[in-house]
Formats: structure tokens, sequence, C-alpha cells
């Protein structure tokens, strides 16, 4: 008989393993890459020591001169703390209840909360890997055509979907009360425009942002937080060290040369080497076109977890919807680690139990965890070219 017990057994010794090997090679591409370790890794956080530049105790002289004065190498300290991610999946007593005689249905109960999990963990890892740790989705515009405040108009409309529950801020900053913890109802793709539940009688001002509910600033340290605009990065100030800026360029029409002067760039300053190239789908399309004006053959590879990818000069150039339009990042993989305090885990209370009953309501609920945050060991090796097609 299928009992409370038998679903917690089920969710620790099946489903964790699942999903745990799901959301670790499965999200996307790049982080099929990217090395996942529980090294540097003290407390609550990623205390990283990085080498940069060269040690400079090295000479060519006189037979019997003096030895080469010590240089030692340059060291920088680098500080994270640890992200905290979570995942929740509801069941309610009465589906348990109806299926306790029919495994086949149990099962399908499960797999059915499992996937829908899975399917929002894969989402929002994946966006927050190309994010710059803030959590904002997208800015608030101007919108004319909904003078019953029914639509929100947003400036990425690729960072929604339906079921999604989000925190509207001030341009400021400050989280509106009026729009916090808002469900997401309706996603008009046509009109870059979203409908929560929930109609204000005055317009969200131009400039307000979208957050992730209660995710402000708390979100994974993606790609964004090493080529954007900030002062500091891993606790350094950018100004002191050069080797915290990257390689960054506004290329316009896309040419081989404009890609291979940002992998020459690596290669000759960084003494690094491109091998993972992530981009927009408008600027594949403008990969796709370049080729195509220069007679040039598009090769297709094979990469790890069955995913396919073009190629240029062997490295593989991979879409995701979550990069920047007009953008192409060119990254060293091998420089970047997802430093973790643990690998996927069910948030566990007394005895154990995975499961526990939502307070005044015939539900129960399954959290999954992970704490952990992305580190980029040496910044000036990766680029960015952007407004491509601009």
């Amino acid at each position: 008989m299928i009992s409370f017990t038998t679903a917690e057994k089920a969710l620790k010794s099946f489903y964790l393993s699942v999903l745990a090997e799901q959301l670790n090679t499965n999200v996307n591409p790049l982080l099929a890459k990217i090395e996942q370790t529980s090294s540097d890794v003290w407390g609550k956080e990623i205390i990283k020591l990085a080498t940069y530049g060269l040690n400079g105790g090295i000479k060519a002289g006189e037979e019997t001169g003096g030895l080469p004065k010590a240089g030692g190498n340059n060291y920088a300290q680098f500080v994270l703390t640890l992200k905290n991610f979570y995942g929740q999946l509801e069941i309610s007593d009465k589906a348990i209840r109806a299926s306790q005689n029919n495994a086949g249905a149990f099962v399908n109960l499960l797999n059915a909360e499992m996937e829908g999990l899975l399917k929002a963990s894969r989402f929002n890892f994946g966006r927050m890997l190309y994010g710059d740790g803030s959590g904002k989705l997208a800015d608030i515009v101007e919108y004319t055509a909904a003078p019953d405040n029914s639509y929100i108009k947003v400036d990425r409309i690729d960072m929604f979907n339906v079921g999604m529950i989000i925190d509207i801020a001030t341009s400021a900053g400050t989280v509106n009360i009026g729009g916090k913890g808002r469900k997401i109802v309706a996603v008009d793709r046509a009109n870059s425009a979203i409908r929560i539940d929930y109609t204000p009688t005055t317009a969200f001002a131009a400039g307000c942002m979208i957050y992730i509910q209660d995710s402000k600033d708390y979100e994974l340290t993606g790609l964004e937080a090493i080529f954007g605009d900030s002062t500091t990065l891993y606790g350094l100030n950018r100004a002191d060290y050069d080797f915290l800026k990257p390689y960054k360029k506004e290329v316009g029409a896309l040419s081989f040369g404009a890609i291979q002067d940002a992998v020459d760039y690596i290669e000759q300053y960084a003494g690094g080497t491109v091998d993972f190239i992530a981009c927009s789908f408008d600027a594949r399309r403008a990969y796709i076109d370049l080729c195509a004006s220069k007679t040039t053959n598009i090769d297709v590879m094979n990469l790890d977890g069955g995913y396919k990818a073009l190629s240029y000069s062997g490295i593989p150039i991979v879409a995701d919807k979550f990069a920047g339009s007009g953008t192409m990042y060119l990254l060293n993989t091998a420089d970047f680690k997802l430093h973790q305090l643990c690998d996927w885990r069910w948030l566990e209370g007394a005895g154990g139990s995975i499961l526990k009953q939502n307070a005044s309501y015939a539900t129960y609920s399954a959290t999954l965890v992970k704490y952990a945050d992305l580190l980029c060991e040496r910044p000036m090796g990766q680029a960015k070219l952007s407004g491509i097609g601009a």
C-alpha cells in the first residue's frame, strides 16, 4: 500500500539522484562544461587564492654573477558568499490517499511533480548562469497599448514564463508592495508584455525593475558579473587589478576578424585558450549568415550531454536564450568552477523527514536545496562581443 512513508523513501532513494544528475549536466551546454567542486569552501564563503602575472625571480646573467632576486608570485584573494538555491514541490494529502492502492497512479503523481520542479529549476539556474547576481529579469518600459494597466511591457520578454512569481521594484531598488510576490498569468511575446495576478490602479512607472520573488541580489554570480560595469568583483576593486578586466568590444556587423581578435587577445595576453562560445540566437544567425556570405562551410559538433553546436575553428558555438541580444561570449571554461557546499539535497526536518505539512493546509511540501556560487579564476581570459547586428 502506498503511504506517506513510501513517498518520502521514493524522493530520497530514487528521485534525488535523478534530479541532481539532470540539474548538473542537462541545464545547458555551458554548465555541463564547468567543473563542480567543494574545494575552497570555508564555512559560508568561497575563499580562493588566485595567482596573476609572472614570478619575477628570473634573469640571464654572467657565469660568476649573482643569482636573480626572488620575485615571488602575485596573489589576490577572491571572496564570495555561497548563494542559497531552493526548489519546492507540493503534494496534496488527497492525491496521496487517492493513489494509495494504485502504485502506477502514485508513480505518475511523483513523476509529474518532479518534472515540474526540474523544468523550473533548469530554467532559473540556466538564467542565473548568464546573469550578474542581482536577480533582475527586466526593466519595465512605457506601454500605451494597455491603458487599463492589465499588461506590463518589459525590455526582455525571453526572461519570463507563465507561473513565475515575481517582485516589482522601483527604479531606486525599493521593492514595490503592490507588485511583490505576484504570479505571471500570461505572456504576450509579440508585444513583449506580461500580465500578473494583480492590476494596479496606476501603471508601474517606466524604469521599475522585475525580480524573481525574494531573490534580489541573492542569485548566482553569473557571466554578466564579470563583464558588467561594477567597480568590484569577488571582493576586489577592478581598478587595482588588471586581470579582473575581461576583453569587451562592440562590433556591430559580425566578422571572422572580430571573433579571431578576441581569441588572439586571450591567447596572447591572458595565457588562456577559448574552448567555448555562447551567444544569443540572433548572434548565431549572424554567424550563419557570415559563413554563407563567405561561402564557408558550417561545421557541426557533438558535445557531451547530447548537445549539438556549430563550430568556429574547432570551438563550439552554442546559442542560449538567456544570452543578451546581439551578444557572444568567448570563454575558457577551465577558468570557471561552481564551488558548492554540497550537491543538491532535500531539506530535512526532525528525524530526517523531507515532506512536511504546510501550516493550515492539507498539503505537503519538499524543498530541494543547494549552496554554491560560480567563480572565474581569470576574468581577463574571457571575452564578450556585443552589439552584433546593431
